[in-house]
């Protein structure tokens, strides 16, 4: 099947009470581990772009890889999606280069200001047949270009007159996840507004709502890396048992990226450590590559529950 928006995957999650896993992907390995773990376990998926992968990697690089990667994964609906979509610019480059949905984070601007660009964004999006989120309230945290030192819960009264004045398919709120994979500091209890959750899913029925900044930071993962050679003190993410819980409810749309970071990271670091002599490029990340696919199949089944619905 050809690229698909997220329009029928996120009426189906949200009646089937799970999620769909949005994956930032970055180059090849990235995008073969985690649809190869999406047609095995017959998930929909959402492969994320960032700004900082169209720099890294190329624009075009990066719609061709995901283009092979749905001629390969015949039975996985396929979204491509721009994640924090800075300005009706980039917005715009990539609805014309191919994506199916984009993301317009406008959470750092005033409240007037994010509904003015995000209404542009859409105007423009749904004219060509691309769906559109946007974010209310503003996570903490680092990813990419996203730097965010202050956390601003979603504010519940505002996301109808939002939704209504830009007429966004899905909205990001913040609900105490963050970016990054040092989202809580050392003996801080992890933990999730889920009262702010339920009353935006009252004020919006069978709406959309997407998380961001919520990978789990696998301590195997954090362990591995430290044991060879590598220094994350401290790294500790969502628990997965929380996201599971999000994803029974409205939320049909968690955003994954630190994780696949570290499963690459930290099967390199020990294929190094255990391989000293290799130096092909492929001996070192085909490991990295299983490891991601591992991780995402895991997630599929045990925090997202999209498994099988493909």
């Amino acid at each position: 099947m050809p690229l698909v928006t997220s329009a029928e995957m996120f009426k189906k999650a949200y009646h089937g009470g799970y999620a769909v896993g949005a994956f930032n992907v970055n180059n090849m390995e990235i995008v073969q581990g985690i649809t190869e773990a999406c047609q095995e376990q017959k998930a929909p998926v959402i492969l994320q772009v960032s700004k900082g992968a169209r720099a890294y990697a190329n624009h075009t690089y990066l719609v061709k890889m995901v283009e092979a990667a749905v001629i390969e994964c015949p039975d996985v609906p396929i979204a491509l999606h721009l994640d924090h979509g800075s300005d009706f610019e980039i917005c715009k480059s990539c609805i014309d280069g191919g994506f199916t949905s984009v993301m317009f984070d406008g959470s750092a601007m005033p409240y007037e200001d994010n509904i003015k660009v995000a209404k542009q964004v859409v105007e423009y999006a749904h004219a060509h047949g691309v769906v559109v989120e946007a974010e209310l309230g503003q996570l903490a945290g680092v990813e990419d270009d996203v730097v965010a030192e202050d956390h601003s819960y979603t504010d519940p009264a505002q996301v109808e007159d939002f939704v209504t004045k830009t007429g966004v398919d899905s909205l990001a709120i913040a609900i105490g996840t963050s970016h990054g994979a040092y989202k809580f500091k050392p003996g801080q209890k992890p933990q999730l507004r889920f009262d702010i959750l339920e009353e935006v899913s009252r004020r919006l029925p069978e709406f959309p709502i997407v998380l961001h900044g919520s990978s789990s930071v696998p301590q195997e993962f954090v362990k591995k890396v430290n044991e060879y050679g590598g220094k994350m003190p401290d790294a500790i993410g969502i628990p997965e048992e929380m996201l599971r819980e999000a994803a029974k409810g409205a939320v049909c749309k968690i955003n994954i990226d630190s994780d696949i970071r570290l499963a690459i990271t930290a099967a390199i670091r020990e294929h190094f450590v255990k391989h000293p002599e290799d130096f092909d490029p492929r001996a070192y990340l085909k490991p990295a590559r299983q490891a991601v696919k591992d991780m995402v199949a895991h997630k599929l089944v045990n925090v997202l529950g999209c498994n099988g619905k493909a």
